[in-house]
């Protein structure tokens, strides 16, 4: 890495499959290194895998960060392109089985044809209140809508809004559907919601999941807020699963103590009917 004052250059050397990618180099143009450009960087290095020549979808570790077996593993039977160009952005990519990611252009009036022929049964429409008149539901009477108003900024509080997108993209593939999920561009919003999902279901860091949204559509690039958000939201659902399966266990210690107890009486009345 070299540094200057006005610019900063970083060149990075990936093991890409052969053929595809030899060697990738990322210019950064800015005034000063800042803590926000720190992991701007280190996001965009991590969230490059490699891709294999038959052009599937190739994850070492498809299972949990921690290794646990509580989780789903992620399908790694989807193709993925080989080469991504600039016009891929305009329509929508599976993430997961089931899963797509896109923009607003996925889901408009001239799009009612290719949603059908995905099987797209429900969507997560991602606008601000200003951006209400142009980014809306379109098919209302074809498909079940979730509609969250949700500004593109830093500051914006997008953590509130996880829970309730995971109960509705989990309603609509363990129904049978598929769910597709989509802002203005399927950029920085829609692309974080997608993100904490993949966590929450599958077990994963900010950092893996990135990696495997960013493999499957390239552009993703959700602002500097999101990603602080998405980074402290691992405690706090790893946290949230501890505690239910804490519960869990609880309850069914109670139960098995109960049946217990009820065997043992079943147990004292046969003696005391023998004794009588």
């Amino acid at each position: 890495m070299s540094i200057s004052n006005n610019n900063i250059t970083l060149r990075i050397n990936i093991g890409f499959s052969q053929n595809i990618f030899e060697e990738c180099h990322h210019i950064f143009q800015c005034n000063k290194l800042n803590h926000y450009l720190h992991f701007s960087v280190i996001d965009k290095i991590c969230g490059m895998l490699s891709v294999e020549n038959n052009g599937t979808f190739q994850d070492e570790e498809t299972g949990s960060d921690d290794g646990s077996t509580d989780y789903p593993k992620i399908s790694t039977s989807l193709d993925t392109p080989k080469e991504w160009t600039y016009t891929m952005r305009r329509s929508m990519q599976e993430v997961v089985r089931g899963l797509y990611l896109g923009p607003y252009s996925a889901a408009s009036r001239s799009k009612l044809q290719s949603l059908l022929e995905r099987g797209i049964t429900h969507i997560v429409c991602v606008r601000q209140n200003i951006e209400a008149h142009f980014i809306k539901p379109n098919f209302p009477d074809k498909f079940k809508y979730l509609v969250l108003d949700i500004a593109d900024s830093a500051t914006e509080n997008i953590i509130q809004h996880f829970k309730k997108v995971k109960i509705f993209i989990d309603e609509g593939l363990n129904s049978g559907g598929q769910v597709l999920v989509h802002g203005n561009a399927g950029i920085s919003r829609s692309a974080a919601l997608v993100l904490a999902y993949l966590m929450e279901t599958y077990g994963l860091t900010q950092q893996k999941a990135y990696s495997i949204v960013q493999q499957r559509r390239f552009c993703i690039n959700p602002n500097d807020g999101f990603m602080a958000q998405l980074r402290e939201y691992e405690p706090i659902y790893q946290a949230q699963k501890t505690l239910k399966y804490g519960q869990q266990a609880s309850s069914n210690q109670r139960s098995k103590r109960t049946l217990h107890m009820t065997d043992n009486e079943h147990i004292d009345d046969r003696h005391d009917a023998m004794d009588s």
